[in-house]
This record gives C-alpha cells, structure tokens and sequence, in this order.
C-alpha cells in the first residue's frame, strides 16, 4: 500500500503550579516536523509515514490541575499518535513547580517546572529533544520570596539569584503548521505577530515587596501570581500546552 507523508505537531498538556509560593510550571513537550527546529532545540523530525486503510489514534493531554497548600503542582498528561506499523509518539506533559514549603524542587516533564519561592532548590529537567529545564533559585530567601519561571519548548525557565525579581517562563516554540488566521479560529496556540507558538513555560511568582509575578513565556504560558495572600494556582492554559502561573504567597488561603 502506498504511503501518505503528512507533517504534524504533537503537544503535551501544561503542568500546574505548587502552592503556596510555588514557581512556574513547565510546559508540555513538543514534537514537529513543520519547519526547523523541534522542542528542546533539536532539529524538527521527519514527517509521518502513513499507510492509506489503516487506522490510527491519537491522545490530546490535559493540563494538570491546581493543587492546595503544600503540594507541588501536577505534571499535564502525555499527548500521543500511534496505529499501524509507527512506533508510538508521545509528547511528554510539563512538569508541576515546587511549593514554597516543604517540597520546593520542580518536577521532570516535556519541559521541567521550576523550584518554589522557599530556599535553593532546583527546577525540574525537561524531556530531551521536546522542552528545557526549569529554573532553579540559587539564593535564599530575603523578604520578598520570589520564584523562577518554568521551561518552555524553545529555552529554560530563568535561573534566580536574587530575592527581589522573579524570572520568565521559557519562550515556547513558533511552528507555523496553522496560520495565524486557522490557529485563532480553532483556538490554539498564542498569535504572536505572524507566528503561532506552543509550549510556553508559567512565569515566576512573588509574595511582597510591591511589582508583580513575572511574565509566561510566549506559547500559551501563565503570568505568575503576586501577593498574600496569594492567587490561587492558575489552570495551565487550554489548547497551547503552556505552563501555569507561579502562585502567590500564604498558604493559609489555598
């Protein structure tokens, strides 16, 4: 039976954020064949071989869901595609960021979640050839107990060494598989000029000290949350496979 070749993108739902305090979510992992690059920096795949009469299946993941004080945040599920004789692919879900307290290390995923306002501790590893790491904080808390962004699919989460600006989530990934005008239309992605992204990490959060959370990174990535008390942890953003927000402090309101 003859072939069809089709290029394709597959996303994994966004992870949640830790509460109270917690950092930037990671966003799902990302896999194309559609222009240059895949997620993680690698170099896109090659288009799906396809053989007509056969069936196929695929799995759009969820984004994780929100968490009460203190937990880490949830990891999203996997997305997949399989049938036939293809090996099965699957865009690993974004990693949940760590809370405040007690737990403040972000979580593996298609890209990692970053580590909570609390102390040093590190972000979460990304899925190698799909999304990057989460930020990490190297310092230990002042007075304003700030969190790093979480990994998205085109760059990590950033790294904190202060304790008065949280950091961005990673950019997510441009592929242009849908136009501007079809990916509004159906919902997906974040229309950024003449590209569409995917895969955006959650911004950093902040507790006091006046300014804001930190920006998500473009791709469906959720601003970080300020005050206490706090916001509650945002749902990771639908149809973009983008992480959510850091939240805010207090854990007495979650």
């Amino acid at each position: 039976r003859p072939y069809i070749y089709i290029d394709y993108l597959i996303v994994g739902g966004g992870g949640s954020a830790g509460a109270a305090g917690g950092g930037g979510a990671g966003a799902g992992g990302l896999i194309t064949s559609y222009g240059s690059l895949s997620g993680g920096g690698v170099s896109s795949v090659d288009p799906l071989a396809l053989t007509d009469g056969t069936s196929y299946s695929w799995t759009v993941g969820n984004g994780g869901t929100g968490v009460v004080h203190s937990n880490q945040g949830n990891n999203g599920d996997d997305s997949s595609f399989s049938g036939g004789s293809l090996t099965t692919i699957t865009a690993v879900g974004g990693g949940g960021s760590g809370a405040g307290t007690p737990i403040q290390a972000g979580k593996l995923g298609g890209s990692g979640g970053a580590s909570g306002q609390c102390c040093i501790a590190s972000g979460g590893d990304g899925t190698a050839s799909q999304g990057f790491k989460g930020g990490s904080k190297s310092v230990t808390n002042g007075t304003n107990y700030v969190s790093p962004g979480g990994g998205g699919a085109g760059a990590p989460g950033g790294d904190l060494n202060n304790d008065t600006t949280p950091t961005a989530g990673g950019i997510g990934l441009a592929v242009n598989i849908l136009n501007t005008t079809n990916a509004a239309t159906a919902s997906v992605g974040e229309v950024s000029g003449s590209d569409v992204y995917y895969a955006g990490g959650g911004g950093g959060s902040k507790e006091q000290g006046g300014g804001s959370g930190a920006a998500g990174g473009l791709g469906g990535g959720v601003q970080g949350g300020y005050g206490c008390p706090g916001t509650a942890p945002p749902a990771a953003a639908a149809n973009t496979g983008g992480g959510g927000g850091g939240t805010g402090g207090c854990g007495s309101v979650f």
